[in-house]
């Protein structure tokens, strides 16, 4: 395959930054697109020139490191993390146009790459989990029921990719809070700080910038791990709760 890529190039937080179009041939279809990346700047570094910054680590879809907008959708084409993406879902002399997350609270640090460290300070801001330490207890010491297990894992998937706020377009973080806040809340050992915790990560959240959820629903079009906008409903009465009667009745 030859692909034709239009890739953005960017020094510095606070520099200017601009498009750079580069051309690579012998591209194979079951490539990865970190793969594609890779042969890109061997290329680049062949020829004496920088290659481009880019986030990566597991390239397994896990850790949620490889953040970039692919022909304006987040993580490309399929629904799923970039470093999943293959080269067989785009076609032989496409243009690709490769940019990093557009966010207020996600700076352009170089190239693709961006600080995400709002995501670590609103995760902080939700503090700790009150547990007995000591041995394990009994796996059926505290009941839980199957219903509230299954959504408290649902939510619990989410890698902290940016997806939801690089495909928003208020540049919104409420389905990452959300799901931290909602696998945390439905279970009985986060129910303790679960009021405080809320609005905390809430208060966090808008401190860092972000922007307000106007129902859309792009984050949960992207989101790579499938999680329900559900759990911003969710987190949005949990917040009216803790405001309202900030101790338990």
């Amino acid at each position: 395959m030859k692909l034709h890529l239009k890739i953005w190039r960017q020094k510095g937080p606070t520099d200017q930054g601009q498009f750079e179009n580069h051309t690579i041939d012998g591209i194979i279809p079951d490539m990865s697109f970190l793969e594609m990346m890779d042969v890109l700047n061997v290329k680049l570094a062949s020829e004496g020139k920088q290659t481009i910054a880019f986030d990566h680590d597991c390239r397994e879809g896990i850790c949620g490191s490889c953040s970039m907008m692919i022909n304006g959708r987040a993580h490309g084409p399929t629904r799923g993390t970039t470093c999943q993406t293959y080269m067989r879902n785009f076609r032989d002399g496409q243009t690709i146009v490769i940019e990093p997350w557009r966010a207020m609270a996600f700076p352009v640090m170089c190239d693709l790459v961006v600080d995400r460290s709002s995501f670590d300070r609103i995760q902080q801001a939700g503090g700790y989990v009150s547990v007995n330490v000591g041995g394990a207890p009994d796996g059926n010491s505290v009941p839980v029921s199957k219903v509230n297990a299954d959504l408290a894992m649902d939510a619990a998937q989410c890698i902290g990719c940016g997806a939801c706020v690089a495909a928003c377009k208020n540049a919104s973080a409420m389905l990452f809070v959300a799901a931290k806040v909602g696998h945390l809340g439905l279970l009985p050992q986060g129910e303790a700080e679960a009021r405080d915790r809320v609005k905390k990560m809430v208060s966090r959240m808008d401190a860092e910038g972000f922007g307000n959820c106007t129902n859309h629903y792009e984050c949960e079009a992207v989101c790579p791990k499938e999680i329900s906008a559900d759990f911003i409903s969710k987190m949005n009465r949990d917040y009216l709760g803790a405001t309202v009667f900030p101790k338990p009745m």
